[in-house]
């Protein structure tokens, strides 16, 4: 959602952001070629809404990432996105053929993905995962369906 000033046809910028501390907000805008100032304000209601959502008023000064409000969601959960190691290096590897199988899954879930498999395999003291070990790990886990 963006502001637009109706005598000057320009954006208006976020200018201030209140939070009186009663569940509400209010934030105001400004157009940068007249000066001409408006506010919003939301109820609690809205302002809960807002939050839930990650919806951050008055823009942003970062990037925005990659399912940012998804990562934000995962809690304790630093490495859930870094597609780290096996967990018992040099015991648990991938085939060429179960590489090439993992390669397919979404990179910001591979590493998580990776790990769990590895898990799984050194549970189990298998030592080369192989597009058939992930079909066995899948069903094992619940996850054929996916």
């Amino acid at each position: 959602m963006k502001f637009l000033c109706i005598d000057c046809d320009e954006q208006m910028t976020f200018t201030d952001r209140k939070e009186p501390g009663d569940g509400t907000f209010g934030a105001s805008f400004a157009c940068p070629t007249c000066g001409h100032r408006v506010a919003m304000l939301a109820n609690p209601m809205e302002t809960q809404l807002v939050g839930s959502l990650g919806v951050k008023i008055g823009g942003r000064i970062l990037d925005e990432e990659p399912m940012e409000l998804t990562r934000s969601s995962l809690l304790g959960k630093d490495d859930a996105f870094h597609d780290a190691p096996s967990p018992t290096p040099g015991k648990v590897r991938f085939s060429p053929e179960g590489e090439e199988r993992l390669a397919k899954v979404p990179n910001f879930v591979r590493g998580m993905v990776k790990k769990i498999y590895g898990e799984w395999a050194a549970q189990r003291g298998i030592g080369e995962i192989t597009p058939e070990v992930m079909d066995q790990a899948r069903i094992d886990l619940g996850l054929e369906d996916m």
